[in-house]
């Protein structure tokens, strides 16, 4: 079955949960079977899942309880909203933890939540269909690249249509990045340098990529640049959504931000306080992976892995409906 062609419009009410190194996100969203999608709600908070694995290669105990919270919330109110199914992954922290399998039973013993954890591989394609869903049609052929930078991990996917054609996912985020390189703020210039140089030494290990100009980022960097090139007031995703960030934006974005202290970086209306250690992190990893594949511009969207994971649950029911 075609996901995207067109079909009667019977509908699912679903629920995902993205559980990223930095960020645990919920997304509720009535979705058709032509693949329509109506967001009902989309919760965000910051929970740090990563913090410390990378150098110790473990979830801390503290980080269970905090995770728990968090999820706790999401659960009640996923339930309030009549969901059919909540699907909850995954992402980069957990494929490097080596308690990854306590952290999942501890969750499932305390909130009967299962937590899938996805492969690079399957983290990219999902992220991918999540990206591009609001660009699709049933005769959409078009050529799209989608960036999306965690905080363990950053995903970049070519595809055509719905259809990905080829991904690569490299094990260098905006946490990974800032407790190895960029643990002071502001950072030291060598401290800069060298964050760059790691992060071209670990793009230099992908294919040739990106035989498009339609590229599309993710994820809480690019969505904090573009809040702060339109120096809107607060986050707007209506606003943030589909915002055109140029190289010379994001340059200038980085000179005005790196000179700054913590508390200067957190005092910006546009920057989430939990998000602020590792916005700098996050910037040079975009624009190292610019300058690697030659583009000077970017299409931002607040969609993503959370969207895919809602898309392709969906997907899988309706075809067992059949």
């Amino acid at each position: 079955m075609d996901f995207y062609s067109t079909a009667p419009n019977v509908k699912m009410r679903l629920a995902s949960i993205d559980i990223g190194t930095n960020t645990v996100l919920m997304l509720i969203a009535d979705i058709q079977r032509n693949g329509s999608l109506n967001v009902v709600k989309d919760e965000h908070f910051i929970g740090r899942l990563g913090k410390g694995v990378d150098e110790h290669g473990i979830i801390q105990k503290e980080t269970f309880h905090r995770i728990h919270d968090i999820l706790s919330q999401l659960k009640n109110i996923a339930d309030s909203f009549d969901i059919k199914r909540i699907s909850a992954c995954g992402t980069s922290a957990l494929r490097d933890a080596e308690n990854r399998q306590e952290f999942i039973d501890f969750i499932k013993e305390k909130l009967a939540i299962e937590i899938r954890i996805l492969s690079g591989k399957e983290e990219a394609e999902l992220t991918y269909l999540g990206a591009v869903s609001e660009y699709l049609s049933s005769a959409d052929s078009k050529n799209y690249a989608v960036l999306d930078i965690g905080g363990g991990s950053t995903e970049i996917v070519i595809g055509s249509g719905a259809r990905v054609t080829s991904s690569n996912s490299i094990d260098i985020g905006s946490v990974r990045l800032t407790e190895r390189i960029l643990k002071n703020n502001p950072p030291s210039d060598i401290a800069l340098m060298n964050a760059g140089r790691l992060v071209r030494d670990y793009l230099q290990k992908i294919q040739s990529l990106l035989p498009t100009t339609n590229i599309i980022g993710v994820a809480g960097t690019l969505t904090t640049l573009a809040a702060l090139d339109l120096r809107i007031p607060e986050f707007d995703k209506n606003l943030v959504n589909r915002h055109t960030l140029t190289i010379e934006a994001i340059d200038r974005i980085f000179q005005e931000l790196r000179p700054l202290t913590l508390d200067l970086l957190k005092s910006y209306p546009q920057i989430h306080p939990s998000r602020a250690d590792i916005l700098l992190a996050g910037i040079i990893i975009l624009r190292e992976t610019l300058r690697k594949v030659n583009l000077s511009k970017i299409t931002v969207s607040d969609r993503g892995l959370r969207y895919g994971i809602v898309l392709r649950t969906a997907q899988n029911l309706f075809n067992d409906s059949i």
